[in-house]
């Protein structure tokens, strides 16, 4: 008995350690904002030109031309072609917009280009005098 006693406080030690180590991950709270995803053809010309100079590269960038904001998310040169970038969630928080993309690999059910790729993806909403945040 004496043994168990030692035994059981040191499983319940390390259970409470390493949950209490791991962070949660906590989704930001605030109110949708509607966007539009870009095709190639929509970004501006002046955009663009930031971009293709910086795609080899990762890129979190936000942009402003006219009454509209644009947020550019790249993942930087990768091995092959196939990848795609998903939004996750583009919230007005009270310290910002927050943006959240994922990079997402090729299927293995599609023929995937061997040469290297650069993906990004951009965002417009309508302008707001507030920070962007990558989560």
């Amino acid at each position: 008995m004496k043994r168990l006693i030692p035994l059981l406080l040191c499983i319940v030690l390390s259970v409470f350690l390493l949950t209490g180590c791991n962070p949660q991950e906590s989704e930001v709270q605030g109110d949708p904002l509607e966007f539009t995803v870009l095709t190639q053809e929509e970004i501006p010309a002046q955009l663009l030109e930031v971009i293709e100079s910086h795609k080899q590269n990762e890129i979190q960038m936000s942009y402003k031309i006219e009454d509209y904001l644009y947020i550019v998310r790249g993942y930087g040169q990768q091995d092959t072609g196939g990848y795609s970038i998903a939004v996750n969630s583009c919230v007005l928080a009270e310290d910002g917009i927050h943006v959240d993309f994922s990079l997402l690999g090729p299927q293995t059910e599609e023929t995937i280009a061997k040469e290297p790729s650069n993906p990004y993806l951009v965002i417009k909403l309508e302008y707001r005098d507030t920070p962007v945040l990558f989560d």
